[in-house]
């Protein structure tokens, strides 16, 4: 089965540091509406889900490979956590149509955070694409 596979480790600390720093402005430019509902607590917003979703992003990057000039909003890459707590990825603008160019048919993810740190792995299927010669 031919595969694209992206992971990607955050430091938790370094994510608050960024919503510290930035707040607002940093959270808006990153995170999507859902995502940032997704991450909200009775105690404000979760740096350590955060962190997983922007590990997320880049690991998402690392399987859509766009070229050094091309740029992928990080609002075109969206988690979405179901009711079971389980995650998918939704692409929208300039990542989807790295992925339908690329010829891949889905998206696979899984994230998890301990003791400081978050990581994320993405697995894009290419089983659709047609052989290059």
């Amino acid at each position: 089965m031919p595969v694209r596979v992206g992971i990607d480790l955050v430091s938790v600390k370094r994510v608050e540091e960024s919503v510290r720093t930035h707040g607002s402005h940093y959270l808006e430019r990153i995170y999507t509406t859902r995502e940032l509902g997704d991450c909200r607590t009775a105690a404000g917003v979760d740096s350590s889900r955060l962190a997983a979703r922007f590990a997320a992003k880049e690991a998402t990057l690392k399987v859509l490979r766009p070229q050094p000039d091309q740029s992928v909003p990080w609002h075109t890459i969206e988690v979405r956590r179901h009711g079971a707590g389980w995650v998918d990825l939704e692409l929208s603008g300039e990542a989807a149509s790295l992925a339908h160019e690329a010829g891949l048919s889905g998206l696979a993810l899984s994230l998890s955070h301990e003791e400081g740190m978050a990581s994320a792995v993405v697995v894009g299927d290419l089983s659709s694409r047609q052989p290059q010669l």
